[in-house]
C-alpha cells in the first residue's frame, strides 16, 4: 500500500476511491485549510474535503510532497492553493492565513502538522523538546490564534479541528508530544469558551495508532507491536481520522465545540504502546 507519497497506509489512488459515508457536496462552497496536508493523515483529511466539494489551501514544509498533494488533488476537481512553509514561524503563519482568508473566505482550519521522534525522556535533550513542543504546541497556537483573529476582525464564523494524540494514559517514550498535545486539548477546551461569542467552534481528534507515513520514524521492532496497542488488535487508517474529521466541521458537529473525540480501537481502555522499543523491564513482567 506505497506509492510517492507514503510508504504506509493508503494509497493517493486508494483515498480517491474509499467509501465516504457523508452526502457528496457537503462542503461545497466551503474551502478548508489541512496543514500538514502532503501525506499521511493530512492528506487523506484533504482528500475527503475535495471529494466532499471545498476549495482547499494546503501547507508543509517540504515544497516537493507539498506540490505532488496539491496536484492529487486538484485532480479530484477542486480548487487547490499550496504553499511551502513553517508552523513554527508566525510571520509565515499570518502569511498562509491572509492568503486562506482572501477571495471567498476561509470556513475550516485543520491542524494536522507536526510531529514527533521515539526516545526516553531521561535522553531527551533541550533542542529536541523545545523542537517538538515549538512545533505542536506552539506552532498550532499561531495558526489558531490568526485564524480566529482573521474571522473576529471579519466577522465570520468558523470551525477549527486539531489533531492531537492518544494521551489519556500518558506517552511514554514520546512524553515531549505528550505534553504538548495534551496542552492542545486543554487549549482547545479553553478558547473554545471565549470564542463562542463569536460562532468559532474549537475541537480536537485524537488518533491511536493510524498506519500512516509517520510509521516511518519508529525502529521496526516498535511499528510491529502497534497492533497490540489496543483490543481490536490493528492499527487504524487516516481514512478514520478523515472521518471524524469532516463529522466536526460539518452540520453533523454544529453544537459541538471544546470536544475530543478518539479514534484509537480502545487503546485509551487497554494496551501500551512504546514507539522506541519495549523496555526489558516491562517485558520480563510480561511473563512472571
Amino acid at each position: 500500500m506505497a506509492d510517492n507519497l507514503s510508504s504506509f497506509g493508503p494509497t493517493s489512488e486508494e483515498l480517491a476511491s474509499l467509501p465516504i459515508a457523508f452526502a457528496p457536496d457537503l462542503f461545497k462552497g466551503k474551502t478548508a485549510l489541512v496543514s500538514g496536508a502532503g501525506s499521511g493523515i493530512g492528506l487523506a483529511i484533504a482528500t475527503l474535503f475535495a471529494r466532499l466539494g471545498a476549495s482547499l489551501v494546503i501547507c508543509g514544509r517540504d515544497s516537493e510532497k507539498l506540490a505532488v498533494a496539491a496536484d492529487f488533488l486538484k485532480g479530484l476537481g477542486v480548487e487547490v492553493t499550496s504553499m511551502p512553509m513553517s508552523i513554527r514561524d508566525p510571520e509565515a503563519v499570518s502569511k498562509l492565513i491572509d492568503l486562506a482568508c482572501a477571495g471567498q473566505g476561509l470556513d475550516i482550519l485543520v491542524n494536522n502538522a507536526g510531529g514527533q521522534f521515539p526516545q526516553d525522556a531521561l535522553n531527551i535533550s533541550n533542542k529536541g523538546w523545545n523542537a517538538v513542543v515549538d512545533t505542536n504546541l506552539n506552532g498550532t497556537w499561531y495558526m489558531m490564534q490568526t485564524v480566529a483573529q482573521r474571522w473576529v476582525e471579519q466577522g465570520r464564523q468558523g470551525t477549527i479541528v486539531n489533531i492531537v494524540a492518544d494521551i489519556w494514559r500518558g506517552m511514554p517514550q514520546v512524553a515531549h508530544t505528550c505534553a504538548a498535545r495534551a496542552a492542545v486539548i486543554y487549549l482547545s477546551k479553553s478558547v473554545a469558551v471565549e470564542w463562542s461569542p463569536h460562532g468559532i467552534r474549537v475541537n480536537c481528534v485524537a488518533p491511536g495508532m493510524i498506519e500512516s507515513s509517520g510509521f516511518r520514524v519508529y525502529p521496526a521492532e516498535a511499528s510491529s507491536r502497534f497492533p497490540a496497542s489496543n483490543p481490536m488488535l490493528r492499527c487504524g487508517s487516516p481514512w478514520d481520522i478523515a472521518g471524524a474529521v469532516a463529522y466536526l466541521a460539518g452540520p453533523t458537529g454544529s453544537f459541538l465545540t471544546g470536544e475530543v473525540i478518539t479514534v484509537d480501537g480502545g487503546q485509551q481502555m487497554w494496551g501500551d504502546v512504546w514507539p522506541a522499543g519495549e523496555p526489558e523491564y516491562f517485558r520480563q513482567s510480561r511473563v512472571i
